[in-house]
């Protein structure tokens, strides 16, 4: 912890002594500066770093570094960054990157762009793009590295290690060498331990473990990441539908996903894109949140408009006006406990067709608990506040009723909306707060005015 904290004070420092020379007009010092951080450290100066400025230090960083640094950026910065390379440039920035890394990149270009950036590549590099661009963003393909290390099975130990030798060295991450036939089909693989603690004159069919498993390249990579998790992978190789072997994925693609997951989940909630760049122009961020909010507009004068069809029991009572908020706030918590869960759920794979209804079940079960339990509580208390029997008992069953839909609804939105393929952290929360608001609004006005004649 303390190194931790050590290194975190260095790194601010660093940042204030490039904000200061770069304020100062020491270009020259800045470019100094930007040559000794690391890809990372750039990338994360460059995401802390109002847009101007971005544009300014992006100037300055070397032209050899341009391409590591673009693969440590989010989408967002890195997309505001890329608009303003030319092709040339960018072909030359993106030599050498990870082909998951570079397909990520020119899947934000322009069509027109991307196919300049193509044609100024070498040979090999556009073969590995077009490869990989050939599968459906987000899949298993898109995201495989093609840097890997074959072998065939009739090959003895000792020629495979004078071959690695020869070699130099290995891709980053590579823990297992892959055994392919003479077709390229995935016969095994053969672990890097097994290979240097074995025998040198047995071959490579002796030893290789013919069950790993592979992935197929049109698989999600949330399944991938699932897969990983539930293995421990430290990498895994990629295969087409005849078995022929593409490449492979390595746990730092896996934890890049699951990084973004956990991103896409949290802002989700609030409606904005996972990629959102924090220091992006007024005028870009106001018009994408415009949006949701807009939206959400809509969700809640659904509910006002609720309300003002029991205008007569609010004007005659002025108590239900300020204990009309309490009944859908309560159901909007409850909700959003079920909704959270259940999300969670499907993202980890626990929820499918094989258990959904026995789920929806439970968190039926639960909302109309929790509801009595949550009725008999406050018609006590309002009941004893106001003295009104009838009004504890009128809020007591606008309680049951919307606790009770709060939970059938947390649990049926997000799958349905699965099976309607929208991005139920996305969208669940706006429909379940518009189901809420208005059952629990129509539930307590609805029974008052039933129960006081208005």
């Amino acid at each position: 912890m303390p190194e931790t904290v050590i290194e975190q004070d260095f790194s601010n420092k660093r940042f204030d002594e490039l904000q200061n020379a770069l304020n100062s007009g020491m270009f020259v010092h800045v470019r100094q500066i930007l040559m000794d951080m690391p890809a990372c450290d750039v990338a994360l100066l460059l995401e802390s770093s109002p847009y101007k400025s971005r544009q300014v230090l992006w100037q300055l960083v070397d032209h050899d570094d341009q391409g590591d640094i673009l693969e440590e950026l989010s989408e967002d910065v890195q997309k505001s960054i890329v608009k303003q390379m030319q092709a040339h440039q960018l072909a030359a920035a993106t030599e050498g990157m990870d082909t998951d890394d570079l397909t990520d990149v020119l899947r934000t270009l322009p069509d027109s762009i991307y196919r300049q950036v193509l044609g100024a590549m070498d040979a090999q590099d556009r073969s590995r793009v077009e490869a990989a661009m050939a599968y459906d963003e987000d899949s298993a393909g898109s995201i495989m590295n093609t840097d890997t290390v074959t072998l065939r099975p009739d090959v003895n130990l000792d020629v495979v290690m004078r071959y690695l030798r020869l070699k130099g060295e290995l891709p980053e991450a590579t823990d297992m060498l892959y055994v392919v036939d003479k077709e390229d089909k995935l016969l095994g693989g053969v672990t890097l331990s097994a290979l240097i603690t074995t025998n040198p004159i047995m071959t490579v069919s002796q030893i290789m473990d013919r069950t790993i498993e592979a992935i197929p390249a049109t698989m999600d990579e949330t399944e991938v990441a699932q897969q990983f998790e539930r293995h421990d992978w430290l990498s895994a190789p990629v295969i087409n539908k005849d078995g022929e072997l593409l490449g492979r994925i390595t746990i730092d693609d896996v934890v890049d996903i699951i990084r973004e997951e956990a991103e896409h989940s949290m802002m989700s909630l609030a409606g904005l894109d996972d990629e959102e760049d924090t220091f992006a122009p007024v005028v870009k961020s106001t018009r994408k949140r415009s949006l949701w909010l807009g939206i959400n507009l809509l969700t809640a004068l659904a509910a006002v408009a609720v309300s003002n069809l029991f205008e007569p029991i609010l004007a005659q009572m002025a108590i239900l006006a300020i204990l009309n908020t309490l009944v859908p706030s309560m159901g909007g918590i409850a909700g959003n406990q079920t909704l959270t869960l259940i999300i969670r759920g499907m993202a980890l794979g626990h929820v499918g067709d094989r258990n959904r209804r026995w789920l929806i079940g439970k968190e039926l079960a639960i909302g109309a608990l929790n509801g009595l339990l949550w009725a008999l509580i406050l018609s006590v208390v309002v009941g004893f506040w106001q003295q009104d029997v009838k009004l504890g008992l009128v809020i007591a069953f606008a309680m049951l009723a919307n606790m009770t839909a709060a939970g059938l609804s947390g649990a049926l939105i997000p799958l349905t909306l699965k099976r309607l393929k929208i991005d139920p952290a996305l969208a669940g929360g706006v429909v379940l707060t518009t189901i809420t608001d208005v059952v629990g609004i129509f539930a307590f006005l609805g029974t008052a005015t039933l129960v006081y004649g208005a």
